[in-house]
């Protein structure tokens, strides 16, 4: 049987849910009438908040307090190395050299996924520390072979960096236990997996809890969303079985988590070097960012703002072209899907004549093959609703999309994400798709639209986005929009 946990929770009673990996027990649930409803009245209106943003605000603790860590550890060192070097004859580097040394180690640790480190063994936390000392070692010793009297400072760069290395191993383990005793380290997830083996994870990942999970046997109905669900999935099992119920476990949790074996256990066969030293092989992605949202709005803003004021000037000139053939609105909005469902109205410039939606209708009534042509992927090749030179120039440049810059500036788009279809297009879309897509902001510029562009059909439209979504980053974003200007440069696929 799949994943979807069809058990139903109700007053105390105990349901097991069985899956395709075998069954899993499920906790008792309290009633919403019952005692937790007087407890939830009971919290501080701080506490009410979702379960994604009590994790978020979770580990930006975590990680400033693991932070301040590290830089204590430097700290310590520096004041060590100062107390040694100032009873010796050699110089003394300046404290902005140390300091700006330090700030290289954690800038890198951070890079490193170890802030907080979650799900990283132990000898992993060693190998990125280590690896980010060895960095900057390097990189010292290029400056004190390029500066004059550089290399009398390297012996105190390297010696300042060990010690800091040395002292954060202590420090780190420090504040880990203080998160915990804080009752913010760590992050709830469901063990999935055969009954024999639960209670066995469960005790491994109690016992070693500097793996930041806390492990649960249950969790609510898929089909009934709740922040107090844990968003990670800790799969034990045969891989052939996971990987079919894969997408339905990424539709419910935010990570989904293949185990490695353990020294103690045998789990699925795989080995942590695997998964570059983590506990498991993650088969969903998660944003690495504190807030990738602010990172992908700066992005926005940085290219949308001065974009709109250089390209004023000429979409005026093409406003104008438009009316001298075919008077009338220049720009039109039309109203698309944005992001949570909510209607979009998106500003192009028209490219079509005023009466485009009749001759389409006649079209459509008239000639089978155009109607074929429009049902696979609501484009037409060789389109008469089109305006004679100008309209067929913006739509081959993709011009008449540009005044949706001022949709990003106003925040109802992205410079990056699925392209918002109208509400014709999207029915031709799988629905528990589209409730993915309706998850993500829409965006002037997308994967299919630099790998296919018109050109793609409903199936690979989704499936480009579908792979977007599940992998977006701000690298991403970054390599779509670098793709974005010989795909419309070449006007392969533009129509």
């Amino acid at each position: 049987m799949p994943f979807p946990f069809r058990a139903r929770l109700s007053g105390l009673s105990n349901v097991t849910a069985v899956t395709g990996l075998g069954t899993v027990l499920v906790k008792p649930v309290l009633s919403a009438t019952g005692q937790n409803a007087a407890v939830q009245l009971a919290q501080p209106k701080f506490l009410d908040m979702s379960g994604a943003q009590k994790r978020k605000m979770a580990r930006l603790a975590v990680s400033s307090i693991l932070i301040m860590a590290d830089l204590t550890a430097y700290l310590t060192s520096y004041c060590l190395l100062i107390s040694y070097l100032s009873g010796t004859s050699e110089n003394v580097l300046p404290e902005r050299v140390f300091m700006l040394a330090a700030l290289a180690a954690v800038v890198l640790n951070a890079l490193a996924g170890l802030y907080p480190g979650y799900r990283l063994h132990e000898h992993e936390h060693l190998h990125r520390r280590a690896t980010a000392f060895i960095k900057i070692a390097l990189l010292s010793a290029i400056g004190a072979l390029l500066l004059p009297d550089g290399q009398g400072g390297l012996s105190n760069i390297v010696l300042f960096l060990g010690l800091g290395l040395i002292f954060q191993l202590a420090f780190h383990r420090g504040a880990r236990s203080w998160c915990r005793r804080l009752d913010i380290w760590g992050e709830r997830a469901v063990i999935l997996g055969e009954r024999d083996q639960l209670s066995k994870l469960m005790t491994y990942f109690n016992d070693r809890w500097q793996f930041g999970i806390k492990p649960e046997l249950s969790s609510a109905d898929a089909s009934v969303p709740s922040a107090d669900t844990p968003s990670i999935a800790l799969v034990a099992g045969e891989l052939s079985t996971t990987l079919a119920d894969l997408p339905t476990l990424r539709r419910k949790f935010g990570e989904v988590i293949l185990l490695c074996d353990t020294p103690d256990l045998k789990i699925n066969g795989l080995q942590p070097a695997d998964a570059r030293g983590e506990i498991g092989l993650q088969l969903a992605a998660r944003e690495d960012l504190a807030n990738p949202r602010l990172a992908h709005r700066i992005l926005d803003l940085a290219i949308a703002v001065p974009a709109l004021i250089v390209l004023a000037p000429f979409i005026l000139v093409a406003a104008a072209a438009i009316y001298a053939i075919d008077p009338g609105p220049v720009f039109f909005r039309h109203t698309r899907e944005g992001l949570s469902g909510k209607p979009l109205r998106i500003l192009k410039l028209r490219t079509m004549y005023t009466d485009a939606e009749k001759r389409l209708d006649t079209l459509l009534r008239t000639n089978p093959a155009i109607k074929a042509e429009w049902e696979t992927s609501f484009k037409l090749k060789k389109d008469p609703r089109i305006l004679p030179f100008i309209g067929h120039a913006l739509r081959s440049s993709s011009f008449d999309e540009l005044p949706q810059l001022a949709n990003v500036i106003f925040g109802e788009m992205a410079i990056v994400g699925p392209r918002p279809f109208p509400d014709y297009h999207l029915k031709a879309m799988d629905g528990k798709f589209r409730e993915k897509r309706r998850a993500i902001t829409p965006g002037l510029t997308g994967l299919w639209q630099v790998s296919a562009r018109s050109d793609a059909d409903i199936k690979q439209q989704q499936q480009l986005d579908d792979f977007y979504i599940d992998n977006r980053s701000l690298w991403f974003d970054l390599h779509i929009l670098i793709r974005t200007i010989p795909a419309v440069c070449r006007r392969n696929g533009a129509y």
